[in-house]
């Protein structure tokens, strides 16, 4: 007879969920692998790609871009197949379990092969990994609450993005200077070690966690007709004006890295690497995210309430802002200048509010808005927004290219051109805010009952 071990709801409590400390660990450490690598993509395929000869055989700047940008795409697909192993045969536990040990494999295969055999078959393992766990995790942290603590809910996914840039910021400015020192192998072997630790992590905090056991089919089919399929469309809705915000947000790890080849790196005292620039985001995300929640958000609602869409609303605007900036930094590039690479750190400033706004705020709100049996499922919805975003960014720079090598949208065009389609979209946005019909649905608290395993 098989043992009875784990819990499969939320038990009446207004103490902080036993399995929040792992969750947060796993995060920390995967999110420095994912970060670790992704900061150094650019850059290792424009500067160190060997060719099967072992001869340098690197990208130009808009190949690179592109292949960047259809890594990031894939990422954020894969969390439909993720979502809906979880949600209909493994649950949400042991497909991130499984899915971490593609997630392993991947970085092994990015350390040993430095070609671009090596690359596709480490970044396609990445892909299934780091995007079939994504909605998981996210939707396995609410799952931990229940009403009685859900007053909690806010703080502790506003901790969990903390937790990604922790480990995005170590690993932002540790895998440039190992790519420098050391080369791809270091660089790239660092984050897989990462990303052991954080499944190692995991692994340990089973007995704490809620296991929510997976609907199967029936309940599937159950949660995608009537009242569940409007949810799922109205926010798709949401989703698609969300997309243009990370066609723009994702080029800091792509576009941005290019630019501040280009620019002064000479900065408070240091000489930074282009790449390493980036890091500074995950820096003020973790000053912003609780300065945000603790000071800016109660002053704000003193005037205004200040709902999820609001928040949102605001961010956008800030993401065209932000790229407001860049867009004046690269005219001055194109005068034949080269400005402070502060002035890209004030552009990061903007977009990192705007990121608080925007990815922190939508993460609850995805879950809170999706039919209980689906919240995985509409977490992945939610991520291919991402998808999207960046793989409307691959295909213009697949567009502007010329047969001759050059670009369509040449210098500041380019970043003007995504500026005031941010800035439509925000504008468009204000109207769909203000329609959105809001629900709020939470795991359900019961008495205590263990799952067989």
């Amino acid at each position: 007879m098989s043992k009875r071990k784990y819990l499969t709801a939320p038990l009446p409590t207004k103490d902080l969920p036993r399995g929040i400390p792992y969750i947060i660990s796993n995060e920390a450490a995967e999110r420095f692998s994912f970060y670790g690598m992704r900061t150094i993509l650019v850059v290792f395929m424009t500067q160190y790609l060997l060719g099967r000869n072992g001869q340098l055989s690197a990208m130009t700047e808009e190949e690179a871009t592109a292949w960047y940008h259809w890594f990031v795409s894939a990422v954020y697909f894969t969390p439909l197949l993720g979502s809906l192993l979880s949600d209909i045969f493994l649950g949400k536990y042991r497909t991130i379990l499984f899915l971490s040990l593609f997630y392993c494999f991947g970085h092994l295969a990015l350390a040993l092969d430095q070609t671009r055999v090596g690359l596709a078959i480490g970044l396609v393992l990445i892909t299934f990994g780091a995007g079939g766990i994504k909605p998981c995790v996210t939707s396995h942290v609410g799952d931990q609450f229940g009403r009685t603590n859900q007053y909690l809910m806010e703080r502790i996914f506003s901790w969990f993005y903390f937790s990604i840039n922790v480990g995005a910021f170590f690993s932002s400015l540790l895998t440039p200077w190992l790519l420098d020192k050391y080369g791809p192998h270091l660089a790239f072997g660092v984050p897989g070690i990462l990303m052991l630790f954080a499944t190692i992590a995991f692994w340990m905090g089973r007995h704490k966690f809620i296991h929510i056991p997976p609907a199967g089919w029936a309940s599937v089919r159950e949660t995608l007709t009537g009242e569940g399929i409007r949810i799922i469309l109205r926010l798709c809705v949401i989703f698609l004006f969300l997309s243009v915000f990370y066609s723009l947000y994702d080029q800091s790890g792509s576009s941005w890295v290019l630019q501040a080849e280009k620019m002064n790196l000479k900065w408070m005292g240091f000489t930074w690497l282009a790449s390493q620039v980036q890091s500074v985001n995950a820096l003020m995300i973790l000053v912003l995210v609780p300065f945000f929640a603790y000071v800016v958000y109660p002053l704000v609602n003193r005037v205004v309430r200040l709902t999820a869409l609001r928040k949102m609303t605001a961010g956008l605007f800030l993401t065209a802002a932000s790229f407001a900036i860049i867009t004046w930094i690269e005219t001055r590039i194109g005068a034949g200048e080269q400005p402070s690479v502060g002035w890209q750190v004030l552009a990061y400033l903007v977009l990192t509010a705007a990121e608080v706004l925007v990815s922190v705020t939508c993460l609850e709100f995805s879950y809170t808005q999706a039919p209980r049996k689906m919240k995985s499922f509409i977490m992945a919805v939610y991520f291919l927004s991402i998808s999207a975003g960046n793989a409307f960014t691959a295909l213009v720079n697949k567009f502007i290219q010329n047969a001759d090598g050059s670009s369509k949208l040449a210098g500041a065009s380019y970043f003007v051109f995504f500026m005031l389609l941010m800035l439509g979209t925000s504008v468009v946005f204000i109207g769909v805010a203000w329609l959105y019909p809001v629900r709020n649905d939470v795991q359900e608290e019961r008495a205590p009952e263990r799952l067989a395993v």
